[in-house]
């Protein structure tokens, strides 16, 4: 039963202008099983905190800590936060052209498990996932994201999630361009995760469409670099309705 702790955790990122704090004390528990949203405008630093969690170099951590099942995640590299557990899903994810789907995730697979996975059965698994998420068996020997589509790039971030089954998921506005079909099938591919596992899940949104699929069992309004307010699903609903300007004014 994993947890994940982020305490008073402040970040900055640099720019042609100078250093500029993004993160500013942000507080955020996330249990096993549990599935919370965070939601908020653009710029106001949601991003940078599933990055910053992630230990994307470009954020530097100033103040707080981050710990998942009591081990400190900041003072890990970025492979040892995969090995421990961590899984981003990112918002715009990146081409890695010579490595073939199949190869990637196998090779991931065996990193995180410490012993590569008997090839009979992570065929039959990679296929199965794929087929669920209704991916075209071909993909598995094309390079990572090479030449996909939006939808695509999307559906092969689900795949990581469900294959190398997670102990806490960071989904980045994983919603982000889709259409109407392709959400619902990575919102299925989500669900089904949850369902065959306790993984916990930070999932970053600007709209309200994927919680229709999704359901959070918490809600955390993010402005400023900030927690603004929190509560379950209805603040979703409220959201939808009046928008964040309450929020901004007071920021």
């Amino acid at each position: 039963m994993s947890i994940l702790e982020i305490k008073n955790l402040h970040a900055s990122v640099e720019t042609p202008e100078g250093t500029k704090a993004i993160l500013k004390g942000v507080d955020l528990t996330i249990k096993a099983g549990e599935t919370h949203a965070i939601m908020g405008p653009n710029g106001s630093g949601k991003s940078t905190l599933a990055y910053a969690v992630a230990g994307h170099p470009k954020y530097q951590i100033t103040e707080g800590e981050v710990l998942l099942d009591g081990e400190d995640v900041l003072a890990m590299s970025v492979d040892e936060r995969a090995r421990a557990g961590l899984f981003l899903a990112m918002q715009y994810p990146v081409e890695v052209p010579g490595v073939t789907v199949s190869n990637f995730l196998r090779t991931a697979k065996t990193a995180i498990d410490g012993e590569a996975p008997a090839l009979r059965t992570w065929v039959k698994d990679m296929k199965g996932a794929m087929a669920d998420l209704k991916m075209d068996p071909v993909f598995a020997e094309r390079n990572v994201n090479e030449g996909f589509s939006g939808g695509e790039k999307k559906r092969h971030e689900i795949l990581q999630m469900q294959l190398l089954k997670p102990s806490i998921a960071i989904l980045d506005e994983t919603d982000s361009g889709l259409d109407v079909d392709a959400l619902r099938v990575v919102s299925e591919g989500v669900n089904r995760v949850k369902e065959n596992s306790e993984v916990g899940i930070m999932l970053i949104t600007h709209y309200t469409r994927i919680l229709q699929y999704v359901k959070p069992d918490f809600v955390h309004v993010f402005v400023n670099g900030r927690i603004a307010e929190q509560g379950g699903p209805e603040l979703a609903e409220r959201l939808e309705a009046e928008g964040y300007d309450r929020f901004l004014v007071g920021a």
